[in-house]
């Protein structure tokens, strides 16, 4: 199977990773594409779903994709990811491990989120060998999210949001986030 690579991809993605039988690989090889969860994340708030984007440059290989830094997005994100889920069971928790996506700086789009997704992985305690493409092979296209309903600070205003970033089930489900990932 081989996957895009992702900005704290959403729980659909981590649910392929965790339910491989063999290694799963990162397309390190394609063409950027905009407005996709290379760049973006869905989380859910007081007032809904906010999206949130890395600020990116460039074009071509995604690779060679670099993280913009205007607007001080890094402070942004971290505020509205504290304002969604600074009251949800498992965000303190997991504040040391996360901050600091927010706060180092990366250069590269495609590095930056293969940090992230091994820092995941080791979170959410999926032990699945990850590997790039060594050439173009194009990703598979069978994300289909079939967790079941878990608690979401939200969900009595919002009722239960399918699919959101892959934090939304860590900092509301904490270590039993691998048990909604990996139960079919």
């Amino acid at each position: 199977m081989v996957l895009p690579t992702s900005f704290f991809g959403p729980v659909s993605w981590y649910e392929q990773i965790a339910r491989a039988s063999e290694p799963i690989s990162i397309e390190a090889h394609e063409n950027f594409q905009k407005q996709t969860l290379r760049t973006r994340c869905r989380i859910a708030t007081a007032n809904g779903v906010q999206t949130l984007t890395v600020p990116v440059s460039g074009s071509g290989s995604i690779k060679n994709i670099k993280i913009s830094d205007h607007n001080n997005w890094r402070h942004l994100h971290w505020q509205a990811l504290a304002s969604a889920y600074g009251s949800s069971p498992f965000f303190e928790y997991y504040a040391d491990d996360i901050a600091p996506f927010f706060e180092k700086k990366w250069d590269f789009l495609f590095d930056y989120n293969l940090e992230i997704t091994h820092k995941m992985c080791e979170l959410l305690d999926i032990h699945t060998e990850i590997r790039l493409t060594e050439e173009y092979q194009g990703c598979t296209r069978n994300q289909v999210n079939d967790c079941k309903p878990y608690y979401q600070v939200f969900k009595s205003r919002h009722g239960f949001l399918p699919d959101l970033s892959i934090l939304d089930l860590l900092f509301n489900m904490g270590p039993e986030s691998i048990l909604c990932l990996i139960n079919k």
